[in-house]
């Protein structure tokens, strides 16, 4: 029997006052494991970045007591990051069928599957991890394979929801346990850490078969070649695109290589059911008339690279978009990509297409629960605290206040932060320190070496352009040789503005003089006074600051 004295220790890494990058850290004693590794979008000010990681330095430096990472279900936002933290910590993974096989793929690219340590776990079993005994709970998710855990500790029993709804009529995978989450409220929850995404959204989420049905109408009345566009994790949507699709007795294309990865493996696993004579080649659709086609695609989120983006802007090798097609877009815009989204979506009106795109359409479905859902989730499991993981401030502020018209003491709601270091025992939840936590950001192959100073550069040449200055001088004299050069990138087009380079011109010569006549022959100091006075200059007489590198050439 535990000690009442004893704590358990909290750490959420990620997916508090964000959205994404989700990581959550449980420590007890010498034993440490860690639910979820995702990565996040990049704002629109991170110039250049790929993709945003939690900051794992806390259990880099604690990798011995680390006994696994436990995956709630397959999205990037709870995955993404599994390859960048793996090159750090060589620890265990868990987690279920699907799940595991999409890590893989990612390993693969990373050239990391044969190091990894991946065990697949089934709804309903439990892992012991040191002084932890994990147990897996299937629950309604957007994404098949998704689980609750039921985190036993020496103090209590945790509840971490992970993404989660209450479905009662799935597509496959069959209604979240809630028989079994009853079960544990009965038995004695010492906190619930919910999944916070939805709880501003009133009412139930809707059931994916919703979709389906909407699918069924806009297939059966089109003459039109129809593309649909979803995110490609969605197996159950997929899979009623092509059911969809066979009523109607049309062929279905796949194109983009995150559809195509996930229609592969799913099929593999059992998770998909294709109808004999649906699925074709893209390069054989095109022996099918138009109308007896449907094309599944990448790019719901308008990504550069994505195979919807390719179509609109006439890049794609196998499809060109024309009057002729229906574009629906079954999806919702993730914050932060509502501008790459409009601008695909305009591209394709453009084109004369028709496309359906408002969530009225009853296109989409959230994977979230909404609040009368938080609100089961809560009095199924009955928690002595509940503690909101999994959304911006806002929403696990107003999770708190959910909790409280459930019943729950407000002294028994905590609201965190990342990297803050929750102190859970029998009798309280509190704050005690923090430990180093924020984002890391990959850039390319490069992780965690683009800081906040290359990005201020970075975002500073984007706003305001730059101007290298070139000043020759001899190194035995340290006079000027020749006359100074200046060149500019993104700040001015130079034959527009002869005037202005002149004056630019005329105050290096006047720097590089007055260096000459107070005897300054550092060249640092000569390339600062240069970079100041040009500086004050230009903000002087245009306003703009751009940035000046003065580069001195030793002849």
């Amino acid at each position: 029997m535990a000690n009442k004295t004893s704590k358990l220790r909290i750490i959420p890494l990620g997916g508090l006052g964000e959205i994404g990058k989700n990581m959550t850290v449980y420590e007890y004693g010498r034993d440490i494991i860690v639910v979820d590794c995702g990565m996040g979008f990049p704002d629109t000010d991170m110039y250049g970045i790929d993709a945003v990681i939690p900051d794992t330095t806390y259990l880099e430096e604690n990798a011995g007591r680390v006994k696994g990472i436990f995956i709630t279900h397959g999205h990037e936002d709870h995955i993404g990051g599994v390859p960048y933290v793996l090159k750090r910590l060589n620890v265990p993974i868990y987690t279920t069928r699907l799940t595991a096989e999409l890590i893989k793929l990612k390993l693969e690219e990373h050239r990391l599957l044969k190091k990894a340590k991946i065990q697949v776990v089934d709804a309903g079993q439990t892992i012991q991890a040191g002084c932890f005994s994990v147990e897996f709970i299937h629950i309604n998710h957007s994404i098949a394979d998704a689980v609750s855990f039921a985190i036993r500790t020496p103090i209590g029993t945790i509840v971490h929801t992970g993404d989660f709804k209450i479905d009662v009529t799935p597509v496959a995978g069959g209604m979240a346990d809630i028989v079994r989450l009853g079960q544990l409220g009965n038995e004695g929850v010492l906190a619930l850490l919910p999944d916070s995404t939805n709880v501003e959204k009133p009412g139930h989420s809707d059931s994916e078969r919703k979709v389906g049905a909407r699918f069924d109408e806009l297939f059966k009345d089109s003459e039109k070649r129809i593309i649909v566009t979803t995110f490609a994790s969605n197996i159950g949507r997929i899979q009623q695109i092509i059911d969809a699709a066979a009523k109607c007795k049309r062929k279905v294309g796949i194109t983009g290589r995150s559809m195509e990865n996930i229609m592969r493996v799913s099929t593999e696993l059992g998770y998909m059911n294709i109808p004999d004579g649906v699925l074709m080649d893209m390069n054989k659709l095109k022996s099918v008339p138009k109308n007896k086609t449907v094309i599944i695609t990448t790019g719901s989120q308008g990504e550069e690279m994505s195979a919807l983006h390719r179509m609109a802007f006439s890049e794609h090798k196998q499809v060109d978009i024309d009057a002729g097609d229906l574009i629906i877009m079954s999806s919702s815009a993730i914050p932060g990509n509502e501008l790459t989204i409009t601008r695909v979506i305009d591209e394709l009106f453009a084109k004369g297409a028709e496309v359906i795109y408002n969530r009225a359409d009853n296109l989409h479905v959230s994977g979230h629960a909404c609040q009368e859902e938080l609100k089961m989730m809560i009095a199924l499991t009955k928690p002595q605290f509940v503690i909101p993981l999994h959304g911006e401030t806002r929403m696990l502020f107003r999770h708190a206040r959910l909790a409280r018209e459930m019943g729950i003491p407000p002294r028994n709601i905590l609201v965190s932060g990342i990297g803050h270091v929750i102190e859970l025992s029998q009798k309280s939840a509190r704050e005690n320190g923090e430990v180093t936590s924020g984002r890391v950001l990959v850039d390319g192959s490069g992780v965690g070496d683009v800081g906040s100073v290359v990005l201020r550069d970075r975002k500073h040449l984007a706003d305001e352009g730059m101007i290298v200055v070139i000043i020759t001088m001899s190194g035995d004299t340290g006079r000027v040789v020749s006359e100074p050069e200046i060149v500019t990138r993104g700040f001015v087009y130079i034959k527009e503005a002869e005037d202005l380079m002149g004056e630019m011109k005329r105050v290096v010569h006047e720097s590089l003089r007055t260096c000459d006549e107070q005897r300054i022959t550092d060249w640092a100091s000569i390339k600062g006074k240069v970079k100041s006075n040009l500086s004050g200059y230009l903000y002087k007489s245009i306003r703009r600051s751009p940035m000046i590198l003065p580069v001195i050439i030793d002849v």
